[in-house]
C-alpha cells in the first residue's frame, strides 16, 4: 500500500519565501548586555586583477538604521548608492585601503585582514565588539565575532559590505578615467574576457596585481621578449 503523502511535508515544499534580510537582532542582544559601540566591517575587491581591496566598518545608530540594508552583491548600483548615503548620514563609517603593493607583498587574504583591521580603528568611535564577514578574526583591539555569510545576516556587516562596494566602484570608474582601453570603469577590475584582452593587448598598469596569475602571465611575455623590444628601438 503506498504511503500517504504528508500535507505538511507538501506545504513546505510549495512554500517560496523570499531571501530574508540582515537585521539587528545580534546587535541588539549584545546591547540590551550593555556592550556598547557595536560595529559590523566587510571588505569589497579580493578578486578583481586591479585595483586596492576596500575594507569598510560601520557602527549604525539603533534609532536610525536604514531600511533597506542588504549584502552588497544582492543590491543593484542605484539601491547601493542609495543606501550608501543614508549610511554616512546616520551612522559612524569608516574605511581603509590595501593597496596592490600590499597584495602583491603579502598575499590577499592578509592585506584583506589588514585593511579591514584598519578600518575598525579608523572609525570616530572605538567599538566593544566586532561582527567580520567571514570565518577569520581580525586583530581590531576589541572582541571580535567572525559570521559566515554576515552580510546576509547582521545589519551592520550588510552596512559596511555596501560602502566597501560603493567606495571601491567610484574609485575604479576614475581610475576607468584615468586608464583608458581597461574598461575598469565597467568590470571594476575583475579579470573578465574583456579585461584580459586589454592586458593583452595594452600591458599591466600600476594599479595591476602582478601576484594574480593573468597579470603575472602577461608581465613574464613581456619580459621573454624585452631584449627584443629594446634592440629595436635602440639607435644604432
Amino acid at each position: 500500500m503506498a504511503a500517504k503523502p504528508n500535507p505538511k511535508q507538501k506545504q513546505r515544499l510549495l512554500l517560496n519565501e523570499p531571501n530574508p534580510r540582515p537585521t539587528f537582532r545580534r546587535e541588539r542582544r549584545a546591547l540590551n548586555k550593555g556592550i556598547w559601540p557595536i560595529a559590523g566591517c566587510d571588505e569589497a575587491g579580493r578578486g578583481p586583477l586591479a585595483g586596492p581591496v576596500v575594507a569598510a566598518a560601520v557602527v549604525l545608530d539603533p534609532k536610525r538604521i536604514p531600511r533597506g540594508l542588504d549584502d552588497s552583491k544582492k543590491l543593484d548600483a542605484k539601491a547601493r548608492e542609495q543606501l550608501y548615503e543614508k549610511i554616512c548620514a546616520t551612522a559612524q563609517v569608516a574605511v581603509a585601503f590595501g593597496s596592490t603593493a600590499r597584495i602583491d607583498r603579502d598575499n590577499i587574504l592578509r592585506a584583506s585582514l589588514w585593511a579591514l583591521a584598519r578600518a575598525v580603528k579608523a572609525l570616530p568611535v572605538r567599538p566593544q565588539l566586532v561582527f567580520v564577514d567571514g570565518n577569520m578574526k581580525i586583530d581590531c583591539g576589541c572582541d571580535c565575532e567572525a559570521v559566515v555569510s554576515g552580510d546576509a545576516l547582521i545589519a551592520s556587516i550588510a552596512a559596511a559590505s555596501i560602502v566597501a562596494k560603493v567606495t571601491r566602484d567610484r574609485l575604479m570608474t576614475r581610475l576607468g578615467q584615468a586608464f583608458p582601453g581597461y574598461g575598469f570603469e565597467r568590470h571594476m577590475g575583475y579579470g573578465v574576457p574583456a579585461h584580459v584582452a586589454a592586458l593583452d593587448r595594452l600591458g599591466p598598469t600600476i594599479h595591476h596585481r602582478k601576484s594574480f596569475a593573468p597579470v603575472a602571465a602577461r608581465l613574464a611575455a613581456l619580459d621573454a621578449g624585452s631584449d627584443e623590444v629594446v634592440a629595436g628601438v635602440l639607435p644604432l
